[in-house]
């Protein structure tokens, strides 16, 4: 879809003086394999707020704007993401240290880049609460074998609210946040539903007062 591509450009953007060429390219790979559902709802929640306050946005610096903060929350997803994964599957055991030093280099390199895109945003907060439980379930988990993966996707779809709604000039309301966790339960891409936007007209609010008067990257 549309929005997927232009998060995706806007991802590789964010990383593109990284060096040397072969993490790079690891980037592009995973961009590739993870869901982009995370940063498409990001911009699902603008559009939505956007089309019920009857603001059209047709300047481009101002779509880019958007771009970047799904971008943000989808390289903070693919980070953490990546991460879960070696946690589970430890491949330094397997003598591969190499690869496995290289791909933990990779992830945070995505995280660092999702948290700079986020940095002057309203969202930066609620994405450093989304890498402090990431932790605090990983320590868990460890700890008591109890598997908390699921609580991921929630928390970055519901960051991914809070960054949509906020680049529209509001905050997002309770039940936008419900939505958002809901979706995390079904995080693929195909899963985001049909009747999404619907969803979303009836859960969002053009009430900018939860702003705090603060200019959103999108305002001009």
């Amino acid at each position: 879809m549309q929005e997927a591509g232009a998060i995706r450009a806007a991802a590789l953007d964010a990383v593109e003086d990284v060096d040397p060429q072969v993490i790079y390219e690891r980037i592009d790979e995973l961009l590739d394999q993870e869901s982009m559902a995370p940063g498409v709802f990001t911009i699902a929640c603008a559009n939505a707020v956007r089309e019920r306050s009857g603001r059209t946005t047709d300047d481009l610096d101002a779509d880019d704007a958007l771009a970047e903060r799904a971008a943000g929350v989808q390289l903070i997803y693919v980070g953490l993401s990546r991460t879960r994964a070696l946690a589970a599957d430890q491949p330094w055991t397997t003598g591969d240290g190499d690869a496995a030093n290289l791909e933990i280099l990779v992830a945070d390199i995505l995280v660092a880049r999702g948290f700079y895109l986020l940095a002057r945003t309203e969202a930066s907060d609620e994405a450093v609460a989304v890498v402090r439980a990431f932790g605090r379930d990983q320590t868990v988990a460890r700890e008591t074998g109890e598997s908390l993966d699921s609580n991921l996707e929630r928390d970055v779809f519901e960051l991914a609210a809070v960054a949509g709604a906020t680049a529209a000039g509001v905050s997002p309301t309770p039940q936008l946040r419900e939505l958002a966790t809901d979706l995390g339960d079904a995080p693929s891409e195909a899963s985001l539903p049909r009747s999404l936007h619907e969803q979303l007209t009836a859960v969002v609010s053009v009430d900018s007062s939860g702003t705090d008067g603060v200019r959103t990257s999108v305002d001009h």
